[in-house]
């Protein structure tokens, strides 16, 4: 088991908040991303953070958007559509539009719309 699965979204929430604004994107960006991705609206995705989920926990409560599967390009070198590990998949999804929403691609194309 890899060890961000036990990792709690909590502990990272805060580096995607900083890496997206430090890029000149807001934190509602960054939610709206998260729940078109994860369908936790902002009450819920706050109730996550507040309880230390895992991503573990995060990914398998989710209802993930169907179209996750356009998601695709690399993180850390490694192709998100190649990863076999469904969770990690689903990591690297989130991991792959946070980089896409910090590097300024359009919203409605970072959503897949």
């Amino acid at each position: 088991m890899h060890r961000i699965f036990t990792t709690s979204v909590a502990d990272v929430y805060p580096h995607y908040v900083a890496k997206v604004e430090r890029k000149g994107r807001s934190k509602a960006e960054l939610d709206q991303v998260i729940e078109w991705l994860t369908g936790y609206d902002q009450p819920a995705l706050q109730d996550r953070l507040e309880a230390g989920t895992t991503f573990e926990a995060f990914f398998a409560e989710a209802r993930l958007n169907p179209n996750a599967s356009s998601i695709t390009g690399a993180v850390c070198g490694v192709r998100v559509e190649d990863i076999e590990d469904p969770l990690m998949q689903k990591i690297r999804y989130l991991d792959k539009l946070v980089d896409e929403l910090a590097k300024g691609r359009p919203i409605e194309k970072v959503l897949r719309a």
